[in-house]
């Protein structure tokens, strides 16, 4: 008789989404509690960033609540510019968040190490520059009116070209209370952080102005705001008065901060962007002034090679067998928070302001449902020569300590 062919566990997709609904392909960050990799769904046959978070790692690090934060906060924002949310689940031994994946890479830096573009590049051409900052203060302006502060401006692109707001792992919610606590990288953080005397999510605009002025002129200089020798070479005046606006020092001052969504529009009225037709800039229409190069590589190609050759315990589908009776109070808030979550079958919402066993430590006061923006599905994605990364926590190994310092809320965050 001959011997029995092993074959592999048939996929329930009408189930719950698990790992095993995924092939796992390269391996392309690193973070302080796991790892990023790119993955495709067996049934859909979509590419995805597999973002996964050891649970013991973040118990140690006491870390559980913001994890569950992100998670919570990802799924109710759903924008044209932001890296969205498409799965979450976990096993024994992590959580999972399933993203968009973004084919360009990260364009600017949180340290002094630059990323690949702008290290490729030196700086930006201003209307490319315009172009971005007028996708991502519309993400901005959408986290905004639900209530959402970001605390830092990290951004990937796609392959099209297109800047997509990512890492949420130390957004939350705001209220008209103000927040004490230093949260975020320290050349971007506005200087009402600084100051400690309270901020709100004014700060965003300011870490935006922040941005934009690293693209053009390649890194800011500290106060009072310099422009560097002919500067008018690289950006007009209309420019300048846009980042001039968004870095002042006053928040009652500084462009896109005043209330009710007409800041914003102040910005979008404002000369600088009288080319930018913002309907079709939302609805993805316009053709991007850049495109990063998809055949070369646009991330740390030794993440891959640290998998392949040094990791003892790889990331693979196993069949849970977790025993709650067993589990230390973390672990359990971990099981029962870090939800399911499946964006075919699932309608985006949100958890605020009802979210009690979060609230020593993470900082949601208020908020409705959110409204719902058409998805951005990662349906034009398909593996090609230099697959790069989505967002949301890739870095380096060696950028660890910072990452952990970024992620790490106080209780202390309100007043």
């Amino acid at each position: 008789m001959g011997g029995v062919c092993c074959r592999p566990t048939p996929v329930d997709f009408d189930g719950e989404v698990t790992l095993f609904h995924f092939v796992l392909l390269r391996c392309v960050g690193k973070g302080a509690f796991g790892k990023v990799r790119v993955v495709q769904h067996k049934q859909t046959r979509e590419l995805y960033a597999l973002k996964y978070i050891n649970k013991a790692k973040c118990v140690k690090m006491k870390a559980v609540p913001n994890v569950i934060q992100e998670r919570r906060l990802l799924e109710e924002i759903d924008h044209a510019f932001v890296v969205n949310l498409r799965y979450a689940f976990q096993d024994d031994e992590n959580c999972f968040f399933v993203l968009d994946l973004m084919l360009g890479g990260d364009l600017r830096f949180v340290t002094p190490r630059p990323l690949v573009h702008l290290e490729r590049l030196g700086s930006l051409d201003e209307e490319v520059v315009k172009f971005y900052v007028a996708q991502l203060s519309s993400a901005v302006q959408f986290l905004h009116e639900n209530n959402i502060m970001h605390r830092q401006t990290t951004f990937f692109w796609t392959s099209g070209g297109n800047a997509h707001l990512t890492d949420f792992n130390i957004g939350l919610k705001f209220s008209d209370r103000k927040l004490m606590g230093v949260a975020g990288s320290m050349a971007y953080m506005a200087p009402e952080i600084l100051t400690k005397r309270g901020y709100s999510y004014q700060i965003d605009w300011w870490s935006l102005g922040v941005c934009a002025y690293e693209l053009i002129f390649w890194a800011i200089t500290k106060d009072p705001l310099k422009w560097p020798e002919e500067a008018e070479k690289k950006c007009s005046r209309p420019g300048m008065q846009v980042l001039k606006g968004l870095l002042d020092r006053d928040p009652s001052r500084r462009f896109g901060c005043k209330s009710h969504g007409e800041g914003f529009q102040e910005l979008r009225r404002h000369p600088w962007f009288k080319n930018i037709d913002w309907d079709t800039l939302e609805s993805k229409e316009q053709t991007p002034p850049f495109v990063p190069d998809a055949k070369k590589a646009n991330f740390d190609a030794s993440h891959e090679l640290e998998e392949l050759l040094l990791e003892d315990n790889p990331l693979k589908a196993k069949t849970r067998k977790a025993n709650q009776e067993n589990f230390s109070p973390e672990m359990r808030q971990m099981e029962e928070q870090f939800t399911s979550y499946d964006f075919k079958k699932m309608q985006r919402r949100s958890y605020f302001p009802h979210n009690p066993q979060l609230i020593s430590t993470a900082t949601a006061t208020s908020s409705g449902m959110a409204s719902s923006r058409p998805s951005t599905p990662a349906n034009d994605l398909r593996m090609e020569n230099g697959v790069v990364i989505n967002g949301n926590s890739i870095h380096d190994g060696d950028l660890d300590a910072l990452r952990t310092e970024r992620m790490m809320m106080t209780e202390k965050d309100y007043q």
